[in-house]
């Protein structure tokens, strides 16, 4: 290897590196629509057409309305609102809510109502009041979904059984055995052959399925069930489109002013809430879709709030159904490759003309399939998985609450006494704690479970009040928030045990030390530094251990959780160091000078320690007394010598475990325990540097099952056939590829690698060492670089910074090259199963950058600023 830094002054890559002030002149921009959007928004149209005719059927409104909905909710709210992806249009989730006001208040007010409740909207988004609307809770809003579900599928049975439907669903109920007595064949085999395509479509096997199922199921169900009813000269009712000129557009308001005010504000509700969180739950699926975001943006919900408005005023003036975001389109919008918005524009357009020129096609179209289609979307809103969801989160009671007063008593009122419950079971979650008592070994444990609250404060004093005079007592504190009432009983009650001779352990999620004899200060622990005494007044008691007030007893006794540092891990990383602890001073057996680590070297800061821990935060452990801290294992418990310390790693390590199970066990359980049956299942090869550093699942916020990671001495990766090279790293790959079945790998570099800069100051005469040997597949990136006929890559913005930070982005690129030579990427690859990335992370600035282009001008930039599909 060359032990020369590859210096290059070559005019031509200055000017492409240093680029002028001023920006250089650009053609006019034109309009352009990405063919991506073109195929996305023939995907959306095709499924919307036959949706909004039937969601017009269920509602009683006349057909053309839910075409007019479709495309002024695809041209209006995909234009001015905030989710370029999401997909508005008539919804299931309005259909009830839109019957009811039809029956009350006839069509042309409910327009009106419509044009009131996009007036609302907007003034809902000029006050930025759109994130209040996530503050819902969830099982809320899918008991929501699934009483309208239940409303909608228990309507269009009667339609599908040749019958209509009634005015609520205690009266479908009733008329359900007289229309089981009186079916129409001809309906029900309609019906049936309806259901039977939207079943089985999507489930067609092999290569051939693949390509089948770019059609769209509803599409398919819809049109097989038209050609079937017309080839074999069925009678059935059909759509009825009347002539545009006959449309009734909106009206005055007529009605009851509370009724209309009521029907106001359960439209706006129902349209916002659900917009809201379908543009969520848009941008979840852009996150997770192949390819990553490609340049679309997360949503803006305010701006889709006030996109939302627009399009109600617009339908309802129109004429036209109420407007929400729809989560099948949209999701069909996304999972067909859209980049932006004119996907959903185009459909809007796509919708008007087939309303203009479609209408013989159209009129075609048996009303029994159109209501099997909507009462298969009515089934699909009652979600298995939402229900096991909400009963994991003890939260089915509001789940069904809310779902059944939605089917019997109307949207506004499930959803009115489904907060009503949720509040309920909130305030008895807050108010619930639980005490017990129990000795165990001499040793009294009293145990919290809950918020310590100024309501249990009874209850603990009576336990506190069972503990014997001058006993060991551990007081346990499993919760999240102590108030000062319960605060000042416990503190109180610690003094007064301590006093008669007993010892006290507090034990929770912070530690804490007795730092001021006999004295409690409340706000020591209310900075979260772990350094004070008690538990904080009205602070949340995220506690790991907290001790007593340091005394002068001899049997003082401190938590065996407790070790040098007082750091939590799954916290923000906010002075994130962990100091030494200062030792006894120097004694005949140890012969240490106070405050000095065997470990340590002279003058070494005891926060650059090389054995600290990755994954805390605080400051040490201070002296309590002359001669004394509050590390257990350097504790003098008469004033005489301390015992040896443990070795400090070994102690880290205790420490890190115990903290583990105690914190963050209990988080992880589940899900562990899921990925312990089902397998692993990651999605993504990372392959980084060994450096302690980079914490992979910090700098990609991943947790367990997410990342395959391969870690070696500068991110090496050797090509296929190397003489005396790796075949963990090729094995790793392999296995990742043809195993596991990743769908990207990623190579990451980072700024001050110390295996670039042991390349850069190599010297061929020294001898060959394991890591030396390993070394010599970066000799590709060191040539790379000297070659004035490649590109040298840069950070966006600026030049690297010295000849390290250029080779590490230079061996970016080379692995790369080298991950392409083998035989398992390269298949993959060329199927488009497989998706390589370059990533740099510059420790110091905390700052992720993306390789982006492999030709001249490759650029590592800003993550959020480049297209991961290029």
């Amino acid at each position: 290897m060359s032990a020369c830094v590859p210096t290059r002054t070559d005019s031509k890559r200055t000017q492409r590196i240093h680029r002028p002030h001023s920006p250089p002149s650009t053609p006019p921009r034109r309009f352009r629509i990405a063919g991506a959007d073109v195929s996305a928004a023939i995907a959306v149209f095709l499924i919307a057409l036959p949706l909004s005719l039937g969601i017009a059927l269920a509602t009683g409104a006349p057909l053309q309305a839910g075409l007019v909905a479709a495309a002024v909710g695809g041209i209006v709210a995909g234009r001015i609102g905030g989710s370029p992806l999401q997909v508005s249009g008539p919804a299931a989730g309005l259909t009830v809510v839109t019957a009811d006001l039809i029956q009350r208040y006839g069509w042309r007010t409910t327009c009106a109502i419509t044009v009131l409740a996009g007036l609302a909207q907007l003034g809902l988004g000029c006050l930025r009041v759109a994130r209040t609307a996530l503050a819902v809770s969830p099982a809320i809003v899918h008991g929501m979904l699934a009483g309208i579900g239940v409303t909608i599928a228990v309507a269009q049975l009667h339609i599908v059984l040749g019958g209509t439907p009634q005015s609520s669903v205690l009266a479908n109920l009733r008329a359900l055995p007289a229309q089981l007595a009186g079916l129409d064949p001809a309906a029900v085999a309609v019906s049936a052959m309806t259901l039977t395509l939207l079943l089985l479509w999507p489930r067609i096997p092999g290569r051939a399925g693949r390509l089948l199922r770019r059609v769209p199921a509803a599409l398919i169900a819809v049109s097989g069930a038209t050609a079937a009813a017309a080839l074999a000269g069925l009678v059935l009712p059909k759509v009825d489109l009347p002539s545009w000129r006959s449309h009734a557009l909106a009206g005055l308001p007529e009605g009851p002013a509370l009724g209309m005010v009521a029907a106001v504000l359960t439209t706006t509700l129902v349209c916002s809430v659900q917009s809201l969180l379908g543009a969520v739950a848009v941008d979840k699926l852009i996150a997770t879709r192949p390819g990553g975001p490609a340049r679309v943006g997360r949503s803006d919900l305010d701006r889709e709030l006030l996109g939302q408005g627009a399009a109600n005023i617009v339908s309802g003036t129109l004429g036209g159904l109420p407007v929400a975001g729809v989560a099948v389109r949209s999701s069909a919008n996304v999972q067909s490759g859209a980049v932006s918005r004119n996907s959903t524009m185009l459909h809007g357009v796509l919708v008007v003309v087939a309303a203009l020129l479609m209408v013989p096609i159209l009129e075609l179209i048996p009303l029994a399939s159109l209501a099997a289609l909507v009462m298969a979307v009515g089934i699909q809103m009652v979600s298995l998985h939402h229900i096991r969801t909400v009963t994991r989160h003890r939260e089915a009671l509001v789940y069904a609450v809310t779902t059944l007063g939605v089917v019997f008593l109307g949207v506004l009122e499930g959803v009115t006494l489904g907060i009503a419950v949720a509040v309920a079971v909130a305030l008895r979650r807050l108010t619930r704690t639980r005490i017990t008592h129990d000795e165990k070994e001499g040793v009294h444990h009293v145990h919290v479970r809950g918020q310590l609250t100024f309501l249990a404060v009874p209850r603990l004093s009576r336990a506190l009040h069972h503990v014997p005079q001058g006993s060991h007592v551990v007081v346990e504190l499993d919760g999240s928030f102590m108030d000062h009432a319960a605060y000042e009983a416990l503190q109180d009650w610690q003094k007064t045990h301590t006093a008669q001779g007993g010892t006290v352990e507090l034990t929770g999620r912070r530690v804490a030390t007795g730092t001021d004899p006999g004295t409690a200060d409340p706000d020591a622990t209310s900075t979260g530094t772990g350094t004070g005494t008690g538990t904080g007044t009205g602070t949340h008691a995220d506690t790991d251990t907290v001790s007593a007030p340091h005394t002068a007893h001899p049997t003082l006794h401190l938590g065996s959780a407790r070790a040098e540092c007082q750091c939590r891990p799954w916290t923000p990383w906010r002075n994130h160091r962990c100091e030494v602890p200062r030792l006894a001073p120097p004694t005949a057996a140890s012969g240490q000078h106070p405050g000095r680590h065997p470990d340590r070297q002279p003058g070494q800061h005891p926060s650059r320690h090389p054995d600290r821990h990755p994954d805390r935060h605080g400051d040490a452990p201070r002296p309590t007394e002359a001669g004394q801290t509050t590390d257990p294992s350097v504790l003098t418990p008469l004033g005489g010598t301390s015992a040896p310390a443990a070795p400090l790693g070994g102690r880290q390590l205790v420490h890190g475990i115990t903290a583990f199970q105690r914190n963050t066990a209990p988080l992880v359980r589940g899900e562990l325990a899921r990925l312990a049956k089902e397998g692993q299942r990651p999605t993504q090869l990372f392959l980084t540097c060994a450096d302690s550093r980079l914490v992979t699942s910090m700098i990609t916020s991943s947790g367990p099952g997410d990342l395959f990671v391969v870690r070696n001495v500068g991110n090496l990766v050797p090509p296929p056939g190397e003489e005396s090279g790796d075949d963990s790293v090729a094995a790793a790959i392999e296995y990742a590829v043809d195993v596991l079945h990743v769908r990207s790998i990623t190579v990451c570099g980072h700024s001050g690698c110390g295996a670039m800069q042991a390349l850069l100051q190599s010297d061929p005469g020294q001898t060959q060492t394991p890591l030396r040997r390993w070394l010599r597949l970066g000799v590709p990136s060191l040539e790379r670089m000297a070659d004035d006929r490649r590109p040298w890559p840069r950070l966006a913005g600026r030049a690297a910074a010295d000849a390290v930070e250029q080779l590490c982005l230079t061996n970016v690129v080379q692995q790369l090259e080298h991950l392409r030579a083998h035989e398992s990427v390269a298949r993959a690859l060329r199927s488009g199963e497989l998706e390589l990335h370059g990533l740099y992370f510059h420790v110091g600035e905390a700052q992720a950058y993306l390789l982006q282009g492999q030709d001249e001008g490759v650029v590592f930039d800003h993550v959020g600023a480049v297209d991961l599909t290029a």
